[in-house]
């Protein structure tokens, strides 16, 4: 069974940069579809970004030019979510998402994935 394992949240001023990791123990992701989703409190669950097995990526409009996601393609066990330009209203749970996706050179921002990790909390306070 595939468990996702995402790690680097914590607390950061509004302008600073996190790294989020998603591990995935024992599994290769390179037959995976992966992506980003997250949740404020008092909000709906949102997709932040994806990425296909090709590295193709999407990104939420809110995220463009600041967030970027990727794969670590030498191990093919890590996936990446690169955040620069905090702001306040990206404090959220972030959770990693996975989907057995070997022929689909594309990804989707719909929360239809089968694999979810348990969460990291970002929060973007001064």
């Amino acid at each position: 069974q595939l468990q996702l394992v995402e790690s680097g949240g914590g607390l950061v001023q509004p302008g600073g940069s996190l790294q989020l990791t998603c591990a995935a123990p024992g599994f290769k992701l390179d037959n995976y579809m992966l992506g980003w989703f997250r949740q404020a409190p008092g909000k709906e669950r949102e997709a932040v970004s994806c990425i296909s097995v090709t590295s193709d990526t999407n990104y939420a409009d809110a995220v463009k030019g600041r967030f970027w996601t990727s794969r670590d393609d030498r191990k093919n066990t890590v996936v990446y979510l690169q955040m620069n330009s905090l702001k306040p209203e990206d404090t959220a749970v972030y959770y990693c998402v996975a989907d057995l996706n070997p022929l689909s050179p594309t990804c989707t921002m719909t929360p239809n994935y089968a694999y979810w990790g348990q969460g990291t909390q970002v929060t973007i306070s001064s």
